[in-house]
């Protein structure tokens, strides 16, 4: 059984530690980037806690078959908070349109059984659609390069506070429009408003128990929501 203290870490350290440089995932290990590993695989942006070493050993294991993730900066997006909660506790990623600023995010570089793995840890609670966007501006190590990359898209939309979306302290932007916090502090937020007898720590450990409890918070936060707004095309969803 998992340690209270360890629920708690889970829910509040999202998105994770992370490496500032791209690197290969190989058998729960961070190993030198190289560019051709990448050569016939699917760039799928990864902008919250699947940059995270610790995040994709949870997802993957420690398996033999490695996996590029190679440091991007994205050109007019924010990573913000998404209007629901996982089933850690957590308030997720998603990406915004968000015009002049520059978020450094990352691509994973996935094969097919990759994809679908990633794919049942993403899509299963339909809170996200996998998704093509076209013409987007990646600066990519020694190139900047418009293309089109592929992205789990919050369908729920992007978490509402003071009017604005909420960017994600943890993760490096410029320009940025939206006051950044972190997944500590937006689930205070969202205590205050649904759940103000509780305390956080209770607050965190219901969302984790008790399901209906946690679709029940995830519907009160997301009546206020903004859908992503740049163009998009479903590839897949659950």
């Amino acid at each position: 059984m998992e340690d209270v203290q360890d629920i708690l870490h889970r829910a509040r350290a999202y998105p994770y530690d992370y490496p500032r440089h791209s690197f290969l995932f190989q058998n729960g290990e961070v190993l030198p980037f190289e560019p051709t590993q990448t050569d016939g695989r699917t760039p799928v942006l990864a902008f919250g806690s699947n940059q995270s070493p610790a995040q994709l050993t949870r997802k993957f294991g420690r398996v033999n078959h490695p996996i590029p993730v190679e440091r991007v900066r994205l050109h007019d997006f924010d990573v913000v908070y998404s209007a629901h909660i996982t089933s850690y506790g957590a308030v997720p990623a998603m990406m915004q349109h968000c015009p002049g600023t520059y978020v450094d995010v990352a691509i994973s570089w996935l094969d097919d059984d990759q994809l679908d793995v990633m794919h049942q840890t993403e899509l299963y609670a339909a809170n996200y659609v996998f998704a093509a966007l076209d013409d987007v501006t990646l600066h990519h190590r020694d190139t900047m390069r418009v293309q089109t990359v592929f992205a789990y898209v919050g369908e729920r939309g992007h978490l509402v506070h003071d009017d604005g979306a909420v960017s994600l302290l943890a993760i490096q932007a410029e320009n940025r429009r939206w006051t950044a916090r972190s997944t500590g502090e937006v689930l205070e937020l969202v205590r205050r408003r649904v759940a103000p007898d509780r305390t956080t720590d209770q607050f965190i450990l219901d969302l984790v128990a008790d399901k209906d409890y946690r679709r029940s918070v995830t519907q009160a936060i997301s009546q206020d929501e903004t859908r992503f707004t740049y163009p998009y095309r479903i590839v897949e969803r659950f």
